[in-house]
């Protein structure tokens, strides 16, 4: 019983893993109904399997479970965005903090390794598109920055808050071409006030780049929008 149960929880942990790809890569539509029959047949489990990943992914305010309905992605949203952005603010920049008070060797050595994967990945595709191996890089490179804090608490609720907010870079791609950026050098003045423990140099370079981000994310949403009437 111990056996299948242990079965089912690996199953349930590769269905949420690669569901979450999906969503922070754009492959599923924000609103979009997810099917469970659809996604038993698909990845060849149990209902129960696919009802756990769903509930993780809820947690994680990725997917809505709504009574009767069943589960869906999340829609795109101008106050969850902006929200968003409040928290990962306070949230990164006491992350980045932490670590830099800490100062460990093995948190520089990570933020170096990250930063040069980063600098090393083509931040479009061969479609013009946002590449998502850069996405990738992006997220382990955010990741580093605030890995040297000592609470695995607040990593793991920077990383979440991360995952929500990739979802809308993910569904605006065309802030690939955002020409009024040089996000490499956004990146390379964050790591160089780390590095140097400028703790409020560097909480600030990355304020700045995160509410960058969140700009153009809306300036898409803008575009985006219907005209009135």
């Amino acid at each position: 019983m111990a056996r299948t149960r242990s079965g089912d929880q690996s199953r349930a942990e590769a269905v949420f893993e690669t569901l979450r790809a999906d969503l922070i890569e754009g492959r599923i539509e924000p609103g979009e109904r997810l099917k469970l029959p659809a996604l038993v047949e698909r990845f060849g489990v149990s209902m129960t399997v696919v009802r756990e990943a769903l509930t993780r992914l809820a947690e994680q305010r990725m997917v809505i479970a709504a009574p009767n309905r069943g589960f869906s992605v999340i829609p795109l949203s101008v106050e969850d965005l902006k929200d968003l952005t409040r928290l990962r603010v306070r949230l990164e920049t006491m992350a980045l903090r932490d670590s830099i008070e800490r100062g460990a060797l093995s948190w520089e050595t990570g933020v170096v390794a990250a930063h040069h994967a980063l600098n090393r990945t083509p931040y479009v595709d061969d479609t013009g598109g946002l590449n998502v191996a850069w996405m990738c890089a992006h997220r382990s490179f955010h990741h580093a920055l605030g890995g040297g804090c000592g609470s695995p608490r607040l990593i793991e609720l920077v990383d979440n808050l991360r995952d929500s907010a990739e979802l809308y870079r993910a569904w605006a791609r065309s802030i690939a071409h955002d020409y009024e950026r040089d996000v490499q050098a956004e990146h390379d003045e964050i790591v160089r006030a780390a590095l140097a423990h400028d703790a409020d140099g560097a909480s600030a370079a990355l304020r700045d780049h995160l509410e960058r981000t969140t700009a153009a994310l809306l300036r898409h949403a803008g575009a985006q929008a219907p005209a009135p009437g």
